[in-house]
């Protein structure tokens, strides 16, 4: 709600002041936080709709949802990117003067604080809650950051040469650094779209996150003799683990399942928001392949 506030704000401001000094850049931003707008829109609603719990038609939960935003998120930056570099470039072949840059250094520099503040508190409650939307917020409203100092870093160098060297032609100062947000931007987008498009085609968990899971398997040898077809992926905030464990033949079923349970609960303490689902299998003394690599059983 923050983050759509905030960007209602920065748009109307800096739309009035891009159009009053004529500054492209300043226009540009001002697409960029409308372009942010929509994606605060967004991450809103995934956010409050990823939160719900899993229903009949929804028996693995609403995470993807969260997932969706931030590819959507990253569509949304391409689109607004490649409108900025239209208009900088129109700017470039009818070039035309920034009348008083210093309303635009004042408004980038608000845009700035503004969203550092912001950019800051989504990433706080993003990591504390692991939402992919609110990060991908945040990731948004830290690039404008860096854009908004650029732009006024510009029109301070235009207004610094049409102070001293009046007459130099400086026009192209503004839709080049219009460009160069445009740029930045893109890579940003491309971030985004490439993690995003990564959980909803349900990739593996990161390696780091697998070892935590491979090592506390492990330190239940010899009760759990080993383990294989571990399979792990991610929706929103949620993980899925699943994966077979091989056990000593003749333990009870009571046994097994206290085992099972006792792992879960130390993955879950690793990783919050893991769903684990574990398959027991008997050791019947005889590799078949499968658990090759992880099998200690020749110690015996």
């Amino acid at each position: 709600m923050i983050s759509v506030i905030s960007n209602s704000s920065l748009v109307v401001l800096k739309l009035i002041v891009g159009l009053f000094i004529g500054s492209v850049s300043v226009i540009s931003e001002a697409i960029h936080s409308g372009v942010d707008l929509v994606a605060a829109l967004i991450a809103f609603f995934a956010v409050r709709t990823a939160n719900k719990p899993a229903d009949e038609k929804h028996t693995f939960g609403h995470g993807k949802y969260e997932n969706l935003s931030a590819a959507i998120e990253g569509a949304l930056i391409f689109v607004a990117a490649g409108w900025i570099s239209y208009e900088a470039i129109h700017k470039l072949m009818y070039p035309g003067t920034v009348e008083t840059p210093g309303w635009g250094v004042l408004i980038m520099g608000i845009s700035a604080i503004t969203n550092l503040f912001v950019s800051r508190q989504l990433f706080k409650v993003g990591k504390e809650t692991d939402s992919m939307a609110l990060i991908a917020d945040g990731w948004h409203l830290r690039t404008d950051v860096w854009t908004s100092a650029g732009v006024a870093f510009g029109l301070f160098v235009y207004y610094l040469g049409s102070l001293f060297f009046p007459d130099l032609p400086l026009s192209w100062i503004d839709p080049v650094v219009a460009l160069g947000v445009a740029g930045l931007i893109i890579k940003a987008a491309w971030e985004l779209t490439s993690e995003s498009f990564n959980a909803l085609l349900d990739e593996s968990l990161p390696e780091t996150e697998e070892s935590v899971i491979t090592e506390i398997i492990s330190s239940f040898f010899p009760q759990a003799k080993s383990f294989h077809k571990l399979k792990t992926r991610k929706s929103g905030p949620d993980r899925f683990i699943e994966f077979h464990l091989v056990v000593h033949k003749d333990l009870t079923v009571k046994v097994a399942h206290d085992i099972c349970d006792s792992i879960t609960m130390k993955i879950v303490e690793k990783l919050p928001n893991a769903t684990v689902m574990i398959h027991t299998e008997p050791c019947l003394d005889a590799c078949d392949g499968l658990c090759k690599g992880n099998c200690e059983i020749f110690e015996y």
